[in-house]
């Protein structure tokens, strides 16, 4: 092949290339520098874009290099060293493991000058490596068949003794004919998903995300607000995870177009079993799944384990005794408002009361309490679940949220007629509520006289107590914090750290509360037009305590992080 001249600003391999004749030196200059803006190799940019062969790049480095040239081709992956480098580090740094012999650590690349590759597999490895220069488009293609392979014989290896007591409810059974999950052939899948929510469960996640994509398939767990990457089963086996899942929740598998919902009861032992709702969602790629553990033991925990400052708990409990009236729980989806109102409802489940709840739909099953589903393609609306409800001689009714003014109405007249009322609604802190009920078109007269208590609340990530180490703030800042100038002086923040025993320093969640009890002087101030800014002024001429100062308490005590205060608290 004929050598050109070249600029002398170019060098390596580049320079090869050009003087090779295997691409024109603006073609070089140009992908010199999208490999600098993408981060990535100049062989993977020359391969991916199309501006020169494999084999031709990977002879000129073998040349340019000194470096043997290896045909990928003829290594089969059973051969590969299969536990040695883990698969998101070969991923990152586009590099292959090839063998171990003795104390050396042979691993395929494509780019000559990826030296980061070597040094960090040295580092995780404690083993000298040596590289084999190899095809690129080949590399590419034998990493991902690695990998998949690594994901496929971890499902054929999960333990049995995990999974053998577990029973769970399914029309599996009955549907034998429809169910891609339960041939024998596909009993890893079986397997695999029973696996993947008891280890939810064990991990104390709070749901569990399955994602198809276009080139990938990823389960995700949230565990403690945070979604984390658990899984990247091979996408081949994509159709028949979701399917079993949809099987399992006494879904439609032959419907893919349209969201469908669903239930499974995984039963753990003789007193415990484990609720999931599952919904499923069309993605661009296929069925995106979210199923929502629900632990009926987390209303059982006690009033106590919350995480209310006791003035607070003090003031939920006796609103909760009032025979009438209207207890509101508002804050984000994901803050903890079923539990703070099922931990409620579980108090005041007693034998001499009728409790009635609409829910969208029932999360925990707590007996003795009627609880019912709406169910809008019928017609049963929150509001129709509430007329009903009158009708059913209740002591106690809770209405799973306020949507609209019809079931604000119903609600608020069943405060007004000698009924506990216990309903959520969508808002950022407790006097925003009011606001938000006045502009739903609720009467001001109405909310003065019918809603007794607001609570808002947050959940924020507790510090692992094993491994919490003290951190060293500025007085100042603390104080901008809004500390005041004693507590800046003694108080000890901590900080996350990170042990076998957390998750990233943290371990589990705790409530951050406002508690509002609507006075009658806020009454006057809801009934003159007033807004929510007057109503918080009001709120702090009387002590309530709002999420931000109760943030810095249980940073004050221990228990939190600032800058997880910051996260869940500061606007």
């Amino acid at each position: 092949m004929a050598k050109t001249q070249t600029n002398l600003s170019l060098g390596g391999l580049p320079r090869r290339l050009v003087q090779d004749g295997i691409v024109d030196e603006e073609v070089i200059l140009q992908a010199v520098a999208s490999a600098q803006k993408s981060k990535k190799s100049i062989v993977t940019i020359l391969i991916e874009e199309g501006l020169a062969s494999s084999l031709a790049v990977a002879i000129a480095a073998s040349q340019e290099f000194g470096l043997s040239l290896f045909d990928l081709d003829a290594l089969e992956i059973d051969s590969l060293p299969p536990t040695l480098v883990d698969g998101d580090l070969i991923e990152a740094h586009h590099a292959l493991p090839l063998l171990k012999r003795g104390p050396r650590l042979f691993v395929a690349i494509s780019d000559p000058t990826n030296l980061m590759a070597l040094d960090e597999i040295k580092f995780h490895t404690g083993i000298s490596t040596d590289p084999i220069l190899v095809e690129e488009d080949k590399l590419q293609k034998k990493i991902q068949q690695f990998l998949s392979s690594q994901h496929a014989a971890s499902m054929d290896t999960i333990l049995d003794a995990d999974l053998d007591n577990l029973e769970i409810a399914s029309e599996e059974d009955d549907n034998n004919d429809q169910d891609p999950g339960s041939e024998a052939d596909d009993t890893p899948v079986v397997r695999f998903v029973n696996k993947v929510m008891l280890d939810a469960i064990n991990k104390s996640a709070s749901d569990i995300h399955v994602e198809p994509y276009e080139n990938t398939f990823r389960i995700r767990y949230r565990i403690d607000g945070v979604l984390q990457e658990m899984s990247k089963p091979p996408q081949a086996m994509s159709h028949r995870i979701i399917s079993r899942i949809k099987v399992m929740s006494r879904m439609d598998i032959s419907e893919r177009r349209v969201p469908q919902d669903g239930r499974i009861k995984m039963k753990l032992s003789k007193n415990r079993a484990i609720d999931f709702r599952v919904n499923t969602c069309p993605t661009l790629f296929g069925e995106k799944i979210v199923m929502r553990i629900l632990d009926p033991s987390s209303t059982k925990l006690g009033i106590e384990s919350l995480g209310f400052e006791k003035e607070q708990q003090e003031t939920y409990q006796k609103a909760l005794l009032q025979p009438y009236g209207m207890i509101l729980v508002t804050g984000p989806t994901g803050s903890g408002k079923t539990v703070s109102l099922y931990t409620g409802l579980n108090m005041l489940n007693t034998i001499d009361r009728n409790i009635s709840t609409a829910e969208d739909p029932a999360e925990i099953n707590l007996p003795g309490i009627n609880q019912v589903n709406v169910n809008t393609r019928v017609g049963l609306t929150f509001a129709e679940a509430l007329r009903a409800f009158l009708r059913q001689d209740p002591d106690i009714i809770m209405v799973g949220e306020i949507r609209d003014i019809e079931t604000a109405n119903i609600a608020i007249k069943a405060a007004q007629t000698g009924h506990l009322v216990l309903s959520t609604l969508h808002t950022n802190d407790a006097p925003q509520t009011l606001s938000r009920l006045a502009n739903m078109g609720v009467a001001p007269f109405n909310i003065a006289t019918s809603v007794s208590l607001i609570i808002s609340q947050r959940l924020a990530r507790k510090l692992c107590t094993k491994c919490k180490t003290p951190e060293e703030i500025p007085r100042k800042t603390l104080i901008d914090e809004g500390f005041d100038e004693k507590e800046a002086r003694t108080i000890k923040v901590y900080n996350a750290t990170g042990c076998d025993h957390c998750n990233n320093g943290c371990k589990g969640r705790v409530g951050i509360y406002q508690v509002m009890p609507v006075t009658e002087e806020m009454g006057r101030i809801i009934m003159a037009g007033g807004n929510s800014i007057e109503i918080a002024d009001q709120a702090k001429k009387e002590g309530v305590m709002d999420l931000r100062r109760a943030a810095l308490n249980k940073v004050k005590a221990g228990h939190i992080s600032l800058e997880e205060a910051n996260r869940v608290t500061k606007e």
